[in-house]
């Protein structure tokens, strides 16, 4: 049942017709109190500055997209790939013991 709250770590949230209470984490009050006081605007104006320029407005948002790059083909037989990483782990494994870390 959904009753308007919504509940994360340090944030709390209660949806009312026209207003919302919102806790806020010190730092970002700060930067809040900080954006007021440089551009003589209202708490209010503030955060939903900062909130309009931490949310894409959709359609015109760019999806992010991972540059990619052909590296050609395996120099080496990868068959066997995991369990040369497992050996190796192993290998280093005894060598830490070996020197107590």
């Amino acid at each position: 049942m959904h009753d308007g709250r919504h509940h994360a770590s340090k944030r709390m949230m209660y949806d009312a017709s026209m207003r919302t209470t919102v806790t806020l984490d010190p730092d970002v009050d700060a930067r809040l109190r900080k954006l007021m006081r440089e551009r003589g605007i209202s708490f209010r104006e503030a955060v939903n500055f900062a909130v309009r320029a931490g949310i894409p407005s959709g359609a015109s948002a760019e999806p992010f997209r991972t540059p990619t790059s052909d590296l050609g083909g395996a120099r080496v037989n990868l068959d066997k790939a995991l369990q040369l990483a497992g050996s190796l782990e192993d290998e280093e494994l005894v060598r830490k013991r070996d020197i107590g870390k």
